[in-house]
């Protein structure tokens, strides 16, 4: 359902006659990530970050120094400073109360990723945005990345063909610090599968289609902790396709999105790709955005040549605040909707599930 065209906030929306108003936008939330927001919102003209809400000394510290109004709780900062929109980068238990308030002040919301700890939690927020026709997003912010989006294209255009595999590999090795320096890291339910998996299995639904079944294993944490430190997924698409997908977080290995795509500076570089999907004319590997195909005929003796698609270099984070403010004029609907970040929860869901039962999990779309 799409509600972002029916929602307009006048004192945000942008006309022929003012096309310089400024979109008041308010973070909750202000460690790491609600920082990388900070600063995408500084560098979108149109924006204007008009609030902090933040209940630890390094969060007022962070306001003031910014020169922003700084508020112990969100619903003080909605009384106060009135704003256009929130972006909720809180801790994921907190999601689906925070938005609901949001949701309740008829203010649209961006969530950060995952949309709550659990689909049961995420439900009755998706629901009620859908109720009062109140935008929800959800900062799968990797959708916003020109990569993902020129790998779209080429997959819609038919250059490789009908999609019959996908394969994510997701490997890296946190380093104990990581762990000591936040011990929920190391509780069941806060694995690599939680954590981390979920920007990966959004990626597949938005490139490949929506995932029907699911399969999975999962080996316990070397380390000790309570939850897994490497898991594997099988799952079948609706469209009939199979993929797969591996996560840890302990082994050393240059193959994952954050080490190939070089869209945030704090990780080292290499050449390689994370993503390959396969198709019935030609295969694509991202995000080096390398298409291969047969030339002549579709034949494995036949030689293979590939070319490596252009695409844009803008910033991912700027991408996703320039389209939330689209969003609350009511000029676009939304990229990733609540429901969107709801299925992609489902799938995270199932493969804990799979893993845990070792029993294959159907997913459901049943209200959606």
């Amino acid at each position: 359902m799409v509600t972002s065209l029916v929602f307009n906030k006048q004192k945000c929306r942008v006309d022929e006659m003012d096309n310089e108003k400024q979109c008041r936008l308010a973070i909750v939330g202000i460690g790491l990530v609600g920082q990388r927001h900070a600063d995408a919102i500084a560098q979108v003209k149109n924006a204007a970050l008009v609030a902090i809400a933040d209940q630890s000394e390094d969060g007022r510290a962070y306001a003031e120094r910014l020169g922003v109004p700084y508020f112990e709780c969100l619903s003080s900062l909605m009384d106060q400073a009135a704003p256009d929109g929130i972006i909720l980068s809180t801790p994921t238990n907190l999601h689906a109360e925070q938005g609901l308030l949001c949701i309740s002040r008829a203010i649209p919301v961006l969530v950060e990723k995952p949309l709550a700890t659990s689909t049961d939690a995420a439900r009755p927020l998706v629901e009620a945005a859908q109720k009062a026709q109140v935008p929800l997003l959800v900062g799968h912010h990797r959708r916003y990345n020109p990569i993902i989006q020129k790998a779209k294209e080429i997959i819609l255009s038919g250059e490789i063909g009908d999609i019959r595999a996908v394969h994510a590999t997701c490997w890296f090795y946190k380093p104990d610090h990581y762990f000591e320096e936040a011990t929920w890291r190391k509780l069941k339910g806060a694995g690599p599968i939680s954590v981390n998996l979920v920007h990966d299995v959004d990626l597949i639904r938005y490139l490949c289609g929506d995932i029907a079944v699911v399969q999975a294993h999962a080996a316990p944490s070397r380390r000790g902790f309570d939850n897994e430190d490497v898991a594997a997924a099988v799952f079948t698409l609706q469209n009939g396709a199979i993929g797969s997908i591996t996560v840890s977080d302990s082994i050393v290995a240059p193959w994952s999105w954050e080490m190939t795509a070089r869209e945030y500076p704090i990780y080292p570089m290499t050449s390689q790709s994370c993503y390959h999907i396969g198709g019935t004319h030609g295969s694509l590997s991202i995000p080096d955005l390398q298409l291969w195909s047969h030339k002549q005929e579709r034949d494995w003796w036949t030689p293979m040549s590939a070319t490596v698609a252009p695409r844009d270099s803008t910033d991912p984070l700027i991408n996703q605040i320039e389209h939330f403010i689209r969003v609350i004029q009511g000029a676009e609907a939304p990229l990733v909707s609540g429901c969107e970040g709801f299925r992609s929860l489902q799938v995270i869901e199932a493969i804990q599930k799979a893993a845990d039962t070792l029993h294959p999990v159907t997913i459901k779309k049943d209200w959606l």
